[in-house]
């Protein structure tokens, strides 16, 4: 199966530092030994190059590109327009969420977020808890 990390998973995640939910961790911590995929938006990584020069999260984005160039199991999401069409569908306030509940649904895959706003975006399955 594929799933979507959110900006926040893929930051607990590869920094190890915050929590995860369960159902989460059981996917991010087994996926070498699972057939699942992780995608990642480029919008996503774009968050974390900005988050990491504010210094306000524990990882950068050459540790986060070299640890997902480490494994088949990661992937990258780019922006489309078929995403962007998607996204004017949907009414969320932050843009990069909405950019990245945007690629969930046009993947049609579920998304590993903490953010509980998220399980109100029709279409959208979370996992966490």
């Amino acid at each position: 199966m594929e799933y979507l990390l959110d900006t926040v998973a893929v930051v607990r995640h590869f920094s190890g530092h915050g929590k995860i939910g369960q159902k989460a961790a059981t996917i991010l911590d087994h996926i070498e030994t699972r057939e699942d995929k992780l995608l990642i938006s480029a919008v996503s990584l774009m968050e974390i190059l900005y988050l990491a020069e504010k210094h306000r999260i524990p990882v950068t984005l050459p540790q986060t590109l070299d640890l997902m160039e480490s494994s088949s199991k990661y992937e990258i999401v780019n922006l489309n327009s078929a995403i962007l069409r998607v996204a004017m569908e949907i009414s969320f306030p932050e843009l990069h969420d909405r950019l990245i509940l945007a690629t969930a649904k046009w993947l049609e895959i579920p998304i590993i977020s903490s953010d509980q706003l998220f399980t109100g975006v029709a279409e959208i399955s979370v996992v966490w808890d």
